[in-house]
């Protein structure tokens, strides 16, 4: 048992890359490894990395120098979009010893010899049309609540955007082997899914670039809904002109998907969005908003926005502001702008000058801020189901409600991933809200 080596994972970016970081996980152990922690001494460090933004290219480096401080032979590993989009520049980070793209990183078993240090970051990746085939996947062990992964790379061509060069064509899981894989996760004593993927709304484009939909995104919320074992379900982030009002009335009735919806905006101008080639106009946005409410007044609402994009004056960031600031939204993403190469939009007139983009983040975060606060507000007083987490945060415990207000309570270690009926009280100064309890163990 003492030849067994160790092997830790380190992930950046979204909730799809941690359901791909535990089916990766997975296929270690079924050869043998013992899964540790990032911060323990192991023999290979494998991280998946993230290119959305310049952060995360950053991060990078930061996450393999501590990799080596913790061990300066272990075997580093990089996976994952910055790994796809930029493989030579990964390889050569000191550290780094294998760096595999798209199509490779779910066989890095076979890329694994003695496990040796080498000299040069050693390089296997491909033309993006190859990612042309799915890989299921989904996390489980790691959290309370389990990620799913439906759905992988995006036919959209919006113009900041670089996912669909590390993540290729849009595709789908099957339907069969979806609900195969809930219910997998539901036997793990798991509360809480989340159905994740690249653009989720797109479910049903098969293999090899058909574009057929064998099945529509409201199919599928409508076969897991049967799922039994599984407390809750949530979608994790779709696109205003793929959610349906059919699946907003469908959620709304559903057994297990909860009221909490978050839907990619990106702009408040319709300018800027034409400039973005986003596929819906204001307009739409603020109908699905309106639909939701109509039938869901409690649910939460996020938003994703982008300040700073290429042509955007100050009247078209105030036009964005004051949209939002009128809209009966939850919170906010607020994502600064950042040049990212081989996109359309890192070649564009009216660059916006860094201390702007800086001035109207804040701003937008600001908002943020109110318009939590403004809707945790709108929740006390009422009776929801909170689901708690694992984490002793300075002798509380925290949770979310279904409809995505972080609760707490003193830490009590039988809490852990258990749900309960309770009363919203009072919001603390941290921003989370005090309860009380209505019921025991739902």
């Amino acid at each position: 048992m003492e030849n067994r080596k160790k092997v830790a994972f380190y992930t950046l970016g979204c909730k799809l890359n941690f359901s791909e970081t535990s089916t990766i996980a997975r296929s270690f152990e079924d050869e043998g490894f013992d899964r540790v922690d990032f911060e323990e001494v192991s023999d290979m460090y494998v991280i998946n990395t993230c290119s959305v933004t310049e952060n995360a290219d950053k991060q990078f480096k930061q996450v393999v120098k501590k990799a080596m401080k913790l061990n300066n032979k272990a075997f580093v590993a990089a996976v994952g979009c910055y790994a796809q989009l930029k493989p030579e520049e990964l390889a050569a980070v000191d550290g780094v010893d294998l760096v595999l793209g798209a199509t490779e990183k779910f066989k890095i078993i076979d890329y694994i010899n003695d496990l040796s240090k080498n000299d040069f970051g050693e390089v296997h990746s491909c033309e993006i049309a190859d990612a042309d085939f799915y890989v299921g996947s989904y996390s489980i062990g790691d959290r309370t609540r389990a990620f799913l992964k439906v759905q992988d790379g995006c036919d959209y061509k919006c113009t900041y955007c670089t996912i669909p060069l590390a993540r290729g064509i849009s595709r789908s899981d099957e339907l069969n082997n979806v609900l195969k894989n809930a219910y997998e996760i539901s036997k793990q004593n798991i509360k809480e899914i989340v159905l994740t993927g690249v653009n989720i709304g797109d479910y049903g484009k098969g293999e090899f670039g058909n574009k057929k939909h064998e099945h529509t995104f409201l199919e599928l919320v409508q076969e897991l809904d049967k799922v039994e074992g599984i407390e809750r379900l949530r979608i994790s982030s779709i696109e205003p002109n793929l959610l349906k009002n059919e699946t907003i009335e469908f959620v709304s009735k559903s057994r297990t998907f909860v009221p909490h919806f978050h839907i990619p905006l990106q702009s408040g101008s319709n300018d800027i969005l034409k400039l973005m080639k986003r596929r819906y106009q204001r307009e739409i946005y603020t109908e699905r908003v309106n639909k939701i409410r109509e039938v869901m007044p409690h649910a939460c609402i996020g938003v994703d926005v982008i300040v700073g994009f290429p042509g955007e004056t100050d009247e078209h960031f105030l036009e964005t502001y004051r949209y939002l600031n009128e809209m009966d939204i939850s919170y906010l993403h607020v994502f600064k702008y950042s040049e990212r190469d081989n996109t359309e939009a890192a070649d564009m007139d009216g660059v916006v000058p860094e201390n702007v983009r800086v001035k109207r983040s804040k701003m937008m975060r600001g908002l943020s801020v109110k318009k939590r606060r403004s809707f945790y507000e709108s929740q006390l007083g009422s009776t929801r189901t909170v689901l708690f987490e694992s984490e002793n945060k300075e002798g509380y415990i925290h949770g979310f409600t279904e409809n995505y207000v972080k609760v707490k309570t003193p830490w009590n270690p039988e809490l852990v991933n258990t749900l309960h009926e309770i009363n919203l009280t009072t919001i603390d100064t941290d921003g989370s809200v005090r309860m009380e309890f209505v019921a025991v163990e739902v």
